[in-house]
């Protein structure tokens, strides 16, 4: 059976300073499939394993969490339909970009509430639940495991994960979990690091891309990407 996973993310454009941040904080390029050098600006020694979990997904949002195909589809049909997806004129999204922690975690997060980004969101896990084949029992269980809302359940029985439409929130991942008493010292740190390469600009959220894990052992890459197209005024 076929155990490739794909996902809908955005993924800031390959030369643009926000990917070259964060890519060199996790030390993996996910355009080029290859570990790239690892910036430890931050004094953390351990800093390689505070980020092993995320540099599996590359430095992203996600849009559509990973999913397995069902035997129907193909990759190339996924990459058309993202290709058609992409060509729906939609309004720009454009989020106030800070470093917060969510739970154990760090991550850009958006400023303020974005409902265009929460709307590309929900229109990514609408739109491509039909290439998905659902999750098995021992998925299902793994996710349960986390202590979910019953609504979370819902979603994950209904759509295989369960932080969509009103429960999900715009992240990319700078860690993995970090301990209390240290949390607070990274968080200083990767704002100065990043503001020092993003100011006070906002975040366009103006693409998609799909990616690809070829097996549960290696991380994801970019198969294709599209520019979002822009809903025009009269």
């Amino acid at each position: 059976m076929d155990e490739r996973r794909y996902a809908i993310y955005f993924v800031p454009p390959a030369g643009s300073e926000l990917y070259r941040f964060g890519s060199g904080l996790l030390g993996y390029d996910c355009y080029t499939g290859k570990d790239v050098p690892q910036d430890n600006g931050l004094h953390a020694p351990d800093w390689a394993e505070l980020t092993r979990e995320p540099r599996r997904y590359g430095f992203h949002a996600t849009l559509k969490a990973p999913f397995r195909l069902l035997p129907s589809a193909t990759e190339a049909d996924l990459a058309a339909e993202l290709r058609r997806f992409a060509a729906f004129p939609r309004t720009p999204a454009t989020i106030e970009p800070v470093i917060r922690p969510i739970g154990q975690f760090i991550a850009i997060v958006a400023g303020e509430p974005c409902p265009e980004v929460d709307r590309l969101a929900a229109d990514c896990v609408m739109a491509f639940d039909g290439f998905r084949r659902a999750p098995g029992p021992e998925e299902r269980r793994k996710r349960l495991a986390a202590g979910l809302s019953e609504r979370q359940i819902e979603n994950v029985d209904r759509w295989g994960y369960p932080y969509v439409f009103d429960d999900f929130r715009f992240h990319m991942t700078l860690t993995g979990p970090v301990a209390t008493d240290r949390r607070g010292a990274i968080v200083t740190q990767l704002r100065t690091h990043f503001d020092g390469i993003n100011g006070q600009r906002a975040l366009a959220i103006t693409r998609v891309v799909l990616m690809c894990q070829d097996d549960p052992s290696a991380p994801f890459r970019v198969v294709c990407e599209a520019a979002l197209s822009a809903a025009y005024s009269s």
